[in-house]
């Protein structure tokens, strides 16, 4: 397998990226990277484009609500449009794969919940293929509360979608959701595409279940990559086909620039991206 390419979250700075575009992607791209995820990218795409371009950076994935009328995050909510216009959107700014970043807890909690976003994900596959594009999901930690038959409804729903809906595995977010990391990665194979390099001290009780109180991201005890509880070497060894391996904070620890830095240096000197 050839090794992944080295990308950012662009959530991960959330506040820099709003108050000042270009200078942020100019001190991403000073600190080594070529590549970043957008996020919240459907109402600017001309404007990140150009800020992309003039730093030199690509985004090849992004993340935009495909499933859900809201795009949450642990901070607010942010209304979403049509996917035709997410799309438009995407190959505007070069995106090529576009993941669904977060369903509702309450979603994954049935069957038939699971079938649903299955099967809407499903139909969205060749309809962003009209735009030259492909259409995948990222995990929080609810996909993995309830199980069906002895599989987790992360694994059910991967089993449901079609084999051109990409996975992206936050191994974070998995680990806290009680998964043997690096053993979901070998059983996703080929259908693992990106991860998102997180690490840090797993909450004690899954923030997502169904008797958990309500969180933020401020609560969360995040760390440098290398410096935690998630087996990161050991899960990105375990990817057969991973393109992207993408560094993310939910809450940076320090210096979000300096953050970002170091999770790059682990993944360069540990010989995981090219």
């Amino acid at each position: 397998m050839a090794l992944p390419i080295a990308s950012v979250q662009l959530y991960t700075l959330a506040e820099q990226f709003s108050a000042d575009m270009s200078g942020s992607l100019d001190k991403l791209a000073a600190i080594g990277l070529r590549n970043v995820e957008a996020f919240d990218f459907v109402r600017r795409p001309d404007e990140i484009r150009a800020a992309l371009d003039a730093a030199g950076l690509a985004s090849p994935t992004g993340h935009a609500p495909l499933l859900t009328d809201e795009l949450w995050t642990p901070d607010g909510s942010i209304p979403t449009p049509a996917p035709e216009i997410v799309f438009e959107a995407a190959a505007k700014i070069g995106i090529t794969t576009v993941i669904d970043p977060f369903v509702a807890k309450e979603r994954w909690l049935t069957l038939e919940g699971v079938t649903d976003i299955a099967e809407r994900l499903n139909a969205l596959v060749d309809v962003a293929a009209g735009f030259g594009l492909s259409v995948g999901y990222h995990n929080h930690a609810q996909e993995f509360v309830a199980s069906f038959d002895g599989q987790t409804a992360f694994e059910r729903f991967v089993a449901l979608t079609d084999a051109r809906v990409a996975i992206e595995l936050d191994l974070f977010w998995a680990l806290t959701g009680g998964q043997d990391v690096p053993a979901l990665v070998e059983r996703l194979g080929d259908r693992l595409i990106a991860a998102h390099v997180k690490d840090g001290i797993a909450p004690a009780v899954n923030p997502f279940g169904p008797d958990a109180e309500e969180f933020g991201s401020a609560s969360l005890d995040q760390r440098r990559a290398g410096t935690g509880d998630v087996p990161l070497a050991e899960s990105l060894r375990a990817a057969s086909a991973l393109e992207y391996a993408i560094i993310e904070y939910d809450n940076a620890p320090g210096d979000v620039f300096d953050d970002i830095a170091a999770s790059l240096a682990f993944l360069t000197d540990g010989g995981f991206v090219r």
